[in-house]
């Protein structure tokens, strides 16, 4: 008996020391927003449904994120097994044979439950080539309070001077009331978003339909100047440093009367973190009644790189964290309101989180006026609205986005900065060939 005992009880180290030498390690690069956050907090869950696979997260501030897995992808260097990317790498990093393709996800996946336009933009020649965690547009976020006490009422689709005019009214700088936050920290993904978008509702375009550069032109100067104006009379201190979550902490402490951003945040500035969450509002982006708004289209996704000796198991993880189930995970331990937006069409269908979240038709709306195909007011050769759909886009935009960061921290005038921007742009188009 004893003897027994003893081989089978080393019998199971063995498969215990076994399973752990099998066991599958994925490395994640991701952002470090809320949604991702929270998702971290819920491995337990993924964990316990596939114990062979154990995840590494490497989180990283947005533009270091765009940095690093760009870096990584094109050299090959195969550090990590899940990237978290955007809209705009997909379409780019799939032609060039960089990502796996997801069109074998399993059945109960229902990949025909994606929002179209967010699956479209995900695609290649009709292969899936990223797993869109949430999506978004952009929308503008304001106090009910302060707009009530300005003796203003935010119109459903506002223009950008009654936006100015409005943000002027809140702007309380003594109690630390900034009338408006906008992003300003340098990044073709961060206040480039911003000003691309905008500028096609002034009628700006990156290029006209040789591919020649346009910041030389009325519309860009005229939203150049109407950004720094406005931020000079209601914006923060410090605006230049500001993106996404610095403006977002902004909001939530009730120092913001207006914030146009990702429609995304809207479960952010209505939750408990919000000091403000009973006194939020939602509108469309603004215009300037020239037929398109400065609100952009954007999913933030996971997908494989060829160099991952670990596809199979990145998918699984993939179908667990964009998959029908998820929403209804984070509604368990968040609440509906802070289902992960803008993916799937039945979540829209759902009374549970429509009855939640505020924001979702404003979101809806939005995502519904942003035209990837047809950006602009005049004609463009390039898609994509608060980005260009070419590669040399990211290193061109990121040096103009200093240059106007620069603008706004008061270091060159707004026509300097377009000046330069101007010269670089078409000094990198011309060594790219166009």
């Amino acid at each position: 008996m004893r003897l027994r005992t003893a081989f089978l009880a080393g019998s199971a180290l063995a498969l215990v020391a076994g399973g752990a030498a099998a066991q599958t390690s994925l490395t994640i690069a991701t952002v470090n927003n809320g949604d991702m956050i929270t998702m971290q907090s819920l491995m337990g869950d993924f964990n316990a449904k596939h114990p062979d696979i154990n995840v590494e997260w490497v989180t990283l501030e947005e533009n270091v994120l765009r940095q690093n897995v760009t870096t990584d992808i094109s050299t090959g260097g195969g550090q990590y097994d899940i990237l978290t990317i955007g809209t705009y790498e997909v379409p780019i990093w799939g032609a060039n044979g960089w990502l796996v393709s997801l069109n074998d996800l399993p059945a109960e996946y229902n990949v025909d439950d994606v929002i179209p336009a967010i699956r479209g933009g995900l695609s290649v020649d009709g292969e899936l080539y990223a797993a869109p965690f949430y999506g978004e547009s952009s929308f503008t976020m304001y106090r009910k309070d302060l707009m009530e006490a300005a003796g203003l009422e935010m119109p459903d689709a506002p223009t950008w001077e009654f936006i100015r005019e409005a943000a002027a009214a809140m702007t309380d700088r003594e109690n630390e009331i900034n009338g408006i936050c906008l992003r300003g920290k340098a990044g073709w993904g961060e206040n480039m978003a911003l000003l691309t978008a905008m500028s096609n509702s002034f009628g700006a375009r990156w290029f006209d339909e040789d591919w020649n550069a346009q910041f030389d032109t009325q519309p860009w100067a005229d939203t150049i100047d109407f950004y720094l104006g406005m931020m000079e009379e209601s914006g923060p201190a410090g605006a230049a440093n500001n993106g996404f979550n610095e403006n977002l902490t902004l909001f939530q402490q009730g120092k913001c009367g207006i914030w146009i951003d990702a429609t995304s945040a809207g479960q952010f500035v209505v939750n408990a973190d919000s000091t403000v969450a009973d006194q939020v509002g939602f509108a469309l982006a603004p215009d300037m009644g020239l037929g398109k708004r400065g609100n952009w289209l954007w999913a933030w996704s996971l997908a494989i790189p060829t160099s991952s000796e670990k596809q199979d198991a990145a998918k699984t993880f993939i179908s667990w964290a964009t998959g029908p189930d998820y929403g209804a995970l984070v509604a368990e331990a968040k609440g509906w309101v802070a289902v992960p937006p803008g993916t799937r069409k039945s979540l829209y269908e759902d009374s549970r989180y429509l009855d939640a979240a505020p924001f979702a038709q404003a979101t809806v709306d939005s995502m519904g006026t942003a035209d990837p195909t047809n950006p602009t007011v005049d004609p463009v050769p390039y898609t994509g609205v608060q980005f260009v759909a070419i590669p040399e886009f990211a290193g061109i935009a990121t040096q103009v986005g200093q240059e106007i960061a620069s603008a706004l921290a008061g270091q060159q005038s707004g026509a300097e900065a377009l000046e330069r921007a101007q010269e670089f742009t078409v000094e990198e188009m011309e060594a790219a060939g166009y």
